[in-house]
This record gives C-alpha cells, structure tokens and sequence, in this order.
C-alpha cells in the first residue's frame, strides 16, 4: 500500500468515527425523552412523603425479590406512583418515586412486579 492510499484509510476511519459518534449523541429515536416523559407521576399518594439518608441506606439493603412489604416498613407512602414500564417481554412493573429530603429534585424511584420488589433507579429532576 503506498502512502497515499493509507492516508486514505485514516481520513476514513476518522470520518467514520466522528459519524458513529454523533449518531449516539443525536438519539434519533427519541430514547432520552421517551424515559423522561414515563417519570412523571401519574398518581400522587403521599405530597408530603420524603426519603431520609437513614431511609434510603436501609432500603438499598433489601435484596430484590423481597415482598412489596419490606419495602414499606422502611419508607410507607411513596410521594407519587409512575407510568408502568415493561421491562422484559409479558412484564409490567409499578413504579413509585420518593423524593430525596437532603436533595429533593432526585428521586427514588422503587419498581415491583406484583408484590414483589424488582429493585431501583434514580431520577434526576431539572
């Protein structure tokens, strides 16, 4: 291969790269609002609800799959119930969100599959 041809294949490679890279900024099918737009509550239960450090420390040590009620003599009333979701094919999780009390615009958001708790995510409000 002479020089010019490899010089080629390195303005190539560069290109394609720089392209790869911008189609996983531009999320063209609409993922990242799509994700946004499912947390928002549906139903709020519990306006004043809350989740302290102590609270959050205790439920993050519930192992998955543990009974809907673990979860609630840890934190009751969750703040609001969100959108269900369909993790797997023929599953429908609840989700119920529990504002921070040291950082109220992140939310706990607890899923279960029935009465039994699948595990957590966060999100972070504007």
């Amino acid at each position: 291969m002479n020089r010019h041809n490899r010089s080629g294949v390195k303005y190539m490679l560069a290109g394609g790269s720089i392209i790869a890279a911008l189609g996983l900024l531009a999320d063209p099918q609409g993922l990242l609002s799509k994700s946004v737009a499912n947390d928002s509550c549906q139903q709020v239960i519990q306006e004043t609800a809350v989740l302290s450090r102590q609270q959050l420390t205790q439920v993050l040590s519930v192992p998955e799959r543990a009974n809907k009620q673990a979860i609630r003599q840890v934190m009751k009333q969750p703040y609001c119930r969100l959108a269900t979701i369909q993790p797997r094919a023929g599953t429908t999780a609840e989700r119920e969100a529990y504002p921070l009390a040291f950082d109220p615009k992140t939310w706990l958001v607890v899923l279960y599959e029935g009465d039994e708790y699948v595990g957590y995510s966060f999100s972070f409000r504007h």
